[in-house]
Parts: C-alpha cells; structure tokens; sequence
C-alpha cells in the first residue's frame, strides 16, 4: 500500500488568520488544501478568492457540518470563535478527522479531556495551534539557556499586546465565562511562553484585570509562579502598541525574543547578555512559522509521529489560564498544585 505523501486539508471557518494560514497549507510541501466551510454565505468562497485566489479544485461550503462528511478532508484546521472549539474539535474527531485547533483548544480541562478521549478512542491527532513555537529562533533561544551562559533562570516576562481596531471588537462581545476578551485571545501567548521558559509547570498565579461592559477583559497582568522563588510575569492588552516579547533572565545573564509573532519576511532579532560583559545581538534566518506548523503536523498524521505539543501541554496551558482569570475576578492567589 502507497503510503501518502500530501495530507488533504479542510479548514472550519473564515476567519482573519486565514491571511496567513490559507497560502501555508497551499505552499507546504506534505499538505493539500482541498475544503473550508463557513456558516456565513458565500464567505468560504471569498476566502478562498482573497487568500489562496490561484488554487483550484478546493470544496467550498456554507455548512461545517458538510465539510466533516466530506471524504476526502483527512484533517482540519479549526480557527472559529474560542467558545466553539471544543465542540467542534470533538465533532471532527467523531467524524474522523485529525484536528488543529486555533488557540485556546478549549476553556476548561474537562473539554480538552473530551477531547483526548475522542481522539484516544479513534487513533487521530490533535494540536493546539500555538504557530510561533516553530520558528527556528525559539530553538536558539533554548539552546542559550541550556548552554549555561545565563545561569539558573530565576524570572521571566512576557509581553503580548496591541492596539484594538473598531473592525476587531467581537473580541470583546462577550466576557471571559464564554471566552471573550484579552486573556482567551493573546494570553494563552503570554501563558504558555513563560511555561516554556521555565519548562515546568505553574503552582500558583496571581493576577488583575481591566474590564469593559460585556465582562470582557481588555487588558490583564499577572504574576506565575513556578516554584523556588522561580515567577514568571505577564502583561496582555488590546489598550496598548503591538508587541509580542519574551525575556529570561538569570543568576548570570538574560536573554530575550523580540518578536514572537513573525510575520513573512521578518528578520528574527534576539539579544542575549552576561554578568561578565558579553552583550550579543543576534539576526537569524527568516522562517514561516505557519508553515512550518502545517508541516509539522501534517509529518506527525502522515508518519505516525507525536506532535510536538501534546494534549497535557494544552490541558496544563488552560488550568493556567482559567487560574488567572479566576484570581483576577477575586483578588486572590489562586493555586494550581493543590
């Protein structure tokens, strides 16, 4: 039997990201776009039209349900609202397909448990969505700290951020108990890149917020601990100028990630320091983490391989979350180890 070489994809929405993930899935070397489906009329085509306008073939639906019945659709791409994702993971598993799901995967652990369990029961893959940990410059990130050049790391922070456009404020619709606001939208960002500096997981958080009338939150800050004095903190807004940054720093030096939302054609900056002087500025090759998302997940189904973030990491991402936005509402330490 002639093992596959491309993997057929569907996308479940018309959502913005599209801009970037639509020419990705086109352009990747293992992956096929061939259906997206939208509830909106028409707007699976225009989509299709505005983002990948040279593709042909690719099935365009104005039901979801559709594009799970379609034969053809090996797995998916999920970006629609974050309160629908956990339904809809579900349903395309059950239906037999493998799942990318847009960050945040779900917004309880019980979800993301359904969602294991479904995947568990029919041998498919599942991903949450997080494209910048496959940019090449987290990789030399890493490699810094583990070299020993900035010693133990002690702190960390990020910053993720930017202004709210008038176009974008369904973001803000509906508050943070159905998903809406700051936290469900770029904190998941802020969440699991201060995990991933630490490379374990939190035993507390603590952290406030800023509110508008839906309940949604508009900006959030926050502290995590990770244990031994080891904290990890955070700011998010849609009140402030873009950024998208990550610092470590150490009992001998730090090291930082000046953008961790690439867009194509961006020239990766990171710049790392030492007690003893050393002061480096690094610029590394160019790379499209989207893409390199898709092929990743597309070589784990066609391979049989892991990905590279697992259900825990995503089950662990969202308790994270849930604690904070929890701690926020009551002006109290909420604790994750208990």
């Amino acid at each position: 039997m002639e093992i596959p070489t491309k993997l057929r994809w569907g996308i479940l929405g018309a959502a913005r990201v599209n801009e970037r993930l639509m020419p990705t899935i086109v352009e990747a070397s293992n992956s096929e776009l061939v259906a997206i489906a939208s509830r909106r009329p028409g707007a699976a085509a225009e989509t299709l039209a505005k983002y990948a306008p040279h593709q042909q073939g690719v099935r365009c639906y104005d039901q979801p349900e559709v594009l799970l019945a379609d034969d053809a659709v090996q797995a998916v791409y999920l970006p629609m609202a974050n309160h629908e994702h956990a339904e809809w993971a579900v349903r395309a598993l059950q239906a037999g397909k493998h799942v990318l799901c847009e960050k945040p995967m779900a917004l309880t652990a019980a979800d993301i448990e359904a969602i294991a369990t479904a995947a568990r029961e029919r041998g498919l893959t599942v991903m949450e969505g997080f494209m910048y940990r496959f940019h090449p410059q987290h990789a030399r990130v890493q490699e810094i700290v583990r070299s020993g050049a900035i010693g133990e790391v002690r702190y960390a922070r990020a910053s993720y951020s930017f202004m709210m456009r008038p176009a974008r404020r369904y973001r803000l619709a509906r508050d943070v108990r159905h998903g809406g606001g700051a936290m469900w939208d770029i904190g998941p960002y802020a969440v699991h890149s201060l995990r991933w500096c630490f490379e374990q997981d939190p035993v507390a958080v603590t952290a406030m917020a800023k509110y508008v009338e839906s309940g949604a939150d508009i900006a959030t800050s926050g502290v995590i601990d990770f244990g031994d004095g080891r904290r990890g903190h955070f700011d998010i807004s849609f009140e402030c100028a873009r950024r998208s940054e990550y610092e470590i720093t150490g009992t001998l030096g730090g090291v930082k990630c000046h953008t961790a939302w690439q867009n194509p054609g961006d020239i990766p900056v990171i710049s790392w320091w030492t007690e003893d002087g050393r002061q480096c500025l690094e610029q590394l090759p160019v790379a499209n983490h989207f893409r390199l998302e898709i092929e990743h997940f597309a070589d784990c189904v066609l391979n049989g391989k892991p990905p590279l973030l697992s259900l825990d990491d995503a089950r662990t991402n969202c308790r994270t979350l849930v604690a904070a936005l929890e701690s926020a509402a009551s002006g109290r330490t909420v604790r994750l180890d208990a």
